[in-house]
């Protein structure tokens, strides 16, 4: 299949990539569309759940970055995307930690980077690949995380940069494109997913006692897009287990997706924040493809 179009998706970590955009991520790399991935960091102040891999903790060997480097690439061949890269190199800049942690006071994490030069390593790989689309986190990370909210600044400022010729000369030809979308989780969606989990006996997340009491998530009404990748579902959750000191094959996440995957696992949800919305797909969204209009 001849397609031209190309998708540029910005995330913080190893494994964010799946969670919110994976099955999307797949469906277009299955029908031919150039899909890369830029990660901010190589995610060393994670969790780690699998027990044989504690060592590996950012308080222990803290080699936990090195192995999800191998993590994130059978991610990606879960999903069929062959580019995918790190913010100036594997390890330029670190994990950032949760908020209000030490490790966000490090200087070599991505909370403390150097914005010039962060912008400057996205704006050069903009315009390499000359996406139309941009997606990546709205203004406060989706959650808050440090590394989420710095890749939102650093991914709009350098779809912003990328086509004015005066900056960043020597990062290659200008290049502007069309779209930038934040990803997005509508509170419709969550509270099916809190409510199903209840039902399920599991224990909410985030401190949460009724799927009505939602610490975050888009009004419905400011969500623009949903795509609907339902038949990359097995990819996504592929991709998911790639991920196993982050994402527990037996917790929550894939409790649900085997109950109510197919019904909203399969979509995925963003905002258009620059550019033209595309003709109406149909339905209570506004948008069915990210590529609407171009």
């Amino acid at each position: 299949m001849n397609d031209d179009r190309r998708l540029l998706l910005v995330h913080a970590h190893p494994d964010d990539e799946v969670i919110g955009s994976g099955a999307t991520m797949a469906k277009y790399a299955a029908e031919g569309a150039q899909v890369t991935l830029v990660t901010c960091t190589l995610g060393e102040e994670g969790e780690v759940l699998v027990p044989e891999l504690e060592r590996l903790a950012s308080d222990k060997e803290d080699g936990l970055g090195q192995h999800r480097i191998g993590e994130l690439a059978a991610a990606m061949k879960a999903l069929g995307v062959a580019d995918h890269r790190f913010l100036g190199g594997a390890g330029r800049w670190r994990d950032s930690g949760m908020m209000g942690t030490p490790a966000n006071d490090r200087p070599d994490c991505f909370w403390q980077a150097d914005m010039d030069e962060a912008v400057g390593a996205l704006v050069a790989v903009v315009r390499e690949v000359r996406p139309q689309v941009v997606v990546t986190y709205n203004e406060n990370g989706g959650y808050g995380h440090p590394d989420h909210i710095q890749a939102h600044r650093v991914a709009v400022a350098a779809y912003d940069a990328a086509a004015d010729p005066a900056r960043y000369p020597d990062a290659g030809p200008p290049w502007q494109p069309s779209k930038l979308y934040y990803l997005a989780l509508p509170k419709s969606f969550l509270r099916q997913g809190f409510e199903m989990m209840r039902q399920m006996g599991e224990e909410l997340p985030f401190g949460v006692s009724s799927p009505d009491d939602l610490p975050f998530g888009d009004e419905d009404d400011t969500v623009t897009t949903q795509v609907d990748a339902r038949d990359y579902l097995d990819a996504k959750l592929d991709a998911m287990r790639a991920h196993a000191t982050q994402i527990a094959v037996d917790g929550p996440l894939f409790a649900l997706s085997n109950n109510i995957g197919q019904k909203a696992f399969g979509y995925e949800h963003f905002r258009l924040v620059r550019g033209e919305l595309g003709p109406a797909g149909g339905g209570e969204w506004q948008e069915t493809d990210l590529f609407a209009g171009l």
